[in-house]
């Protein structure tokens, strides 16, 4: 076989996979990431407010509250943080908003007094 036609097989196989790749994480309607990894878990991106008991507001980060190298936190974690939070004394209040990712596609999601909001 011809150095040129090994060449141009290679070439054509390898657009054909970064092509296939690409497709597989593009975003289908109503779903987020459609590559396998992503099918059972659960991501929040939310950006949240704590009120203490002085009346003073700061940015509460949950991911703090998490073992560490954890990075997948769904709606009942991340009110388990929250329940956390507000018990301990450290928050009187605790207000956001943000998105859940998940296999059932993007979701809204507010947190009002420390109470996740779907």
């Amino acid at each position: 076989m011809p150095s040129a036609v090994l060449s141009a097989v290679q070439t054509t196989l390898t657009l054909a996979l970064v092509g296939w790749m690409i497709t597989g994480f593009t975003p289908m309607s109503g779903r987020w990431l459609r590559w396998k990894m992503f099918c059972r878990a659960t991501f929040t991106i939310i950006s949240l407010t704590g009120t203490t008991r002085d009346g003073r507001t700061e940015p509460v980060n949950v991911y703090d509250y998490l073992s560490p190298g954890s990075f997948i936190l769904g709606p009942p974690q991340l009110q388990a943080i929250l329940d956390h939070l507000t018990r301990s004394g450290r928050y009187e209040r605790i207000d956001g908003a943000g998105r859940v990712l998940s296999a059932r596609g993007e979701q809204r999601v507010e947190v009002r007094d420390g109470h996740v909001v779907l």
